[in-house]
């Protein structure tokens, strides 16, 4: 079991979750190598590349991040992503206890429209993420958007 216990993560999920306010993304990472204590890492008011540019490739962590999404010409939705980061230096231990925290994790980050697993930054295509996020927001009116 995850220790997600740190108010701090509570207080930085409310934030992104907070349109008012600028932070856009926050990082959690595990508090040392051999506990599972979850710590807030950093957060940030720079979107996407912001946050995949703070990701360590010798840590496994957890993020949620604020895109907003438009759909067609007439509206602009905030979506929320979870990532699940597992940098190519982690050690074969947490990556299997990695597999068991997660689901503590979206306890606590719980409302987000996709997940994006992912062991290398070239995996957080911006452009493949709007899609994804545009197919998980419904209706989408704008018929340059469809292959007629």
């Amino acid at each position: 079991m995850a220790d997600c216990s740190d108010p701090e993560i509570r207080e930085a999920y409310d934030e992104v979750r907070d349109d008012k306010n600028p932070t856009k993304w926050l990082l959690l990472q595990y508090a040392s190598d051999k506990s599972d204590k979850l710590v807030l890492k950093s957060k940030g008011t720079e979107g996407l590349k912001e946050f995949v540019d703070s990701l360590d490739e010798n840590q496994a962590a957890f993020g949620y991040v604020r895109i907003n999404v438009s759909n067609d010409e007439l509206s602009v939705r905030t979506k929320f992503i979870f990532v699940t980061w597992i940098g190519s230096g982690v050690k074969v231990m947490r990556k299997a206890k990695l597999s068991v925290h997660v689901s503590d994790v979206k306890n606590i980050l719980r409302v987000y429209a996709i997940d994006v697993n992912a062991r290398d930054k070239s995996e957080f295509n911006e452009e493949e993420i709007l899609v994804q996020l545009r197919r998980a927001g419904g209706a989408n009116y704008d018929r340059q958007a469809h292959d007629y």
